[in-house]
């Protein structure tokens, strides 16, 4: 199961917020991070934070190693656009639409091991060890 985070409301055109996104699709977390540092447009920082979010949310929650994330699917949907009205002249009024957008970041990678596995496993070594060791005792 692959990790997600997802940003509604950006206060920026979808089309706009899409162009960034693609600069990042299917790379490496750290690499996009790094790309979306050097983007001279506003929406990338809104990709960036969605991007630290599924980073984190994979890794707290999910148990990813933060190294080996990368992005699956990044993908922006149009939100709710608020109607607004622009003076005109002659007492006129223009209508025109503020676009908002929705953003999804979805990352996947490495599972951590467990760590009641490597418990587990540590135990198991240790019991070998120590048969080993019970083994070479009898055999002297």
């Amino acid at each position: 199961m692959s990790a997600q985070a997802r940003i509604k409301g950006i206060k920026q055109s979808p089309r706009k917020v899409a162009v960034v996104a693609a600069l990042v699709r299917g790379r490496s977390v750290a690499d996009a991070i790094t790309i979306l540092e050097h983007t001279p447009r506003r929406s990338a920082v809104a990709v960036k934070k969605a991007i630290e979010s599924a980073r984190a949310n994979a890794d707290y929650n999910h148990g990813y190693k933060p190294a080996s994330l990368r992005i699956v699917e990044i993908s922006v949907t149009p939100g709710p656009r608020l109607k607004r009205i622009r003076p005109a002249w002659r007492g006129t009024a223009n209508p025109y639409q503020k676009k908002t957008s929705h953003l999804l970041v979805v990352v996947d990678g490495d599972k951590r091991q467990a760590k009641s596995e490597v418990k587990k496993d540590s135990a198991k070594v240790k019991s070998s060890a120590q048969k080993t060791t019970q083994t070479k005792k009898k055999e002297s």
